[in-house]
């Protein structure tokens, strides 16, 4: 079976294009490894979520004929660089916990098997919007999705209440909310653009139908100052040219502050945002409420989606068929999934588990909205599919700078998207994939 190149990735794209997937190279093919009856098996799995080694420990202890050995990585682009290196001195381990966002990086590199045939019947375990991540739309599964972040948004209930104001239920309603609270509370803001943060501006665009890589043919073509984004970065950076909300980036002391005292309202952010408002805004707890995303059209249910990873099992390794049981047992036992979230602290991709176990409780913080996760769930099963390219770091690299310019200078945003639309072409190019002008 051909092995996939950056060519022939174009079927495996077939999410946004409706084009028929192609047959990748490898998974069970391999000789008939694993775990049954051809003698006890080693398999590695690089990964780094915390706890990964306590969850490993329970599944060991059932298998004795398959046994994993973590191996902490870094994550991000040093991951995927290390990923890439290791395949080509066809050195890789068996496993590897990639985000979705690098999985067309690492399938366009040869690094990630195709284990759709290890893998019947576990697609309905998984939101649509999940599942496309990991299998481009196509018929070849590349990874099982591990955990999601599903975008929503998160007020100060008590300062709503005491301001007058209602929670905005489309964009419209949010700028309106905006303007409202600097004229109610001058020193206030409803929230702030974080320039640093790609992956959320990432996750807006694709809840308004961004499709920032899309492929046709041998072509690539990049969309990424398409339509849909353009109206998220108008909308974005005309609160911030008029004032309406801060300009400040996220994740800082000053950030924290305006978080902890009230002077930020709200957050737009993912299911994950209590765990960081419990330490950015202590004093804060169970004064906060979630709430679905704005959306752009009254009555609308999409929602993006910031971070998320999967398990993959890579071409290198000589039990695909053992490690694809390992990846299925991992995102979708119940018991696995309980010890992932309490070891490891992810939300999990499946949607079972999302309303289960350690996550039929509401989280601490928010223990005023008991039905916090059941409210997550049904977020979550909105997620829109993601449209993700070769070459993501370099966009968000080239986000980071260009809108963080912007940003400072409260202008110049739709500039700011032509430029991370150029360097995002340019960098393709340079790399040898033909691009669509």
């Amino acid at each position: 079976m051909p092995h996939i190149t950056r060519r022939s990735l174009a079927a495996a794209t077939a999410v946004l294009l409706g084009a028929t997937a192609l047959s990748a190279c490898g998974s069970s093919d391999s000789g008939g490894d694993a775990g049954a009856g051809s003698g006890p098996v080693s398999l590695t799995y690089w990964a780094w979520a915390p706890g990964m080694d306590k969850v490993v420990a329970l599944w060991n202890a059932e298998h004795p004929d398959i046994k994993v050995t973590v191996q902490k990585q870094a994550s991000g682009d040093d991951l995927v660089t290390k990923i890439i290196t290791a395949a080509k001195a066809h050195k890789a381990p068996d496993l590897v916990q990639a985000e979705y966002q690098a999985l067309p990086t690492l399938v366009s590199n040869d690094a990630l098997a195709d284990i759709a045939p290890d893998v019947a019947g576990v697609k309905d375990k998984f939101a649509p919007g999940i599942w496309q991540q990991t299998t481009f739309g196509g018929e070849a599964v590349y990874a099982l999705p591990q955990d999601s972040g599903p975008l929503m948004f998160f007020y100060r209930e008590d300062l709503f209440k005491q301001y007058g104001l209602s929670v905005p239920t489309t964009w419209e309603e949010f700028a309106a909310t905006a303007r409202d609270v600097r004229k109610k509370a001058p020193g206030k803001a409803l929230t702030t653009f974080s320039a640093n943060d790609s992956g959320l501006f990432a996750g807006l665009a694709q809840q308004a139908g961004a499709k920032w890589w899309t492929f046709e043919g041998d072509t690539w073509k990049v969309g990424i100052d398409d339509a849909a984004t353009k109206k998220v970065t108008d909308f974005w950076g005309g609160l911030v040219a008029e004032g309406a909300i801060d300009n400040q980036p996220m994740y800082t002391p000053a950030w924290n502050k305006a978080l902890n005292t009230g002077e930020q309202l709200a957050w737009v952010s993912a299911v994950w945002a209590p765990g960081t408002l419990t330490t950015a805004a202590p004093d804060t707890k169970g004064k906060w409420a979630m709430a679905p995303l704005p959306q752009w059209t009254a009555g609308g249910t999409a929602t993006g989606s910031w971070g998320g990873s999967s398990t993959a099992v890579t071409t290198d390794s000589k039990h695909k068929t053992a490690a694809a049981q390992f990846a299925t047992w991992l995102n979708t036992d119940p018991v696995a999934l309980a010890a992932l979230v309490k070891e490891s602290g992810i939300y999990p991709a499946a949607t079972a588990a999302q309303t289960s176990g350690a996550l039929a409780k509401a989280p601490d913080y928010f223990a005023n909205q008991p039905d916090f996760y059941t409210r997550a769930a049904e977020i979550a099963k909105t997620t829109a599919p993601a449209a993700w390219g070769p070459n993501v770091n370099v966009a968000y690299t080239a986000f980071k700078d260009e809108f963080g310019k912007a940003a400072k200078a409260k202008s110049g945003f739709g500039t700011a998207l032509s430029a991370v639309q150029s360097t995002t072409v340019a960098d393709l190019e340079k790399q040898g994939f033909e691009v669509a002008k």
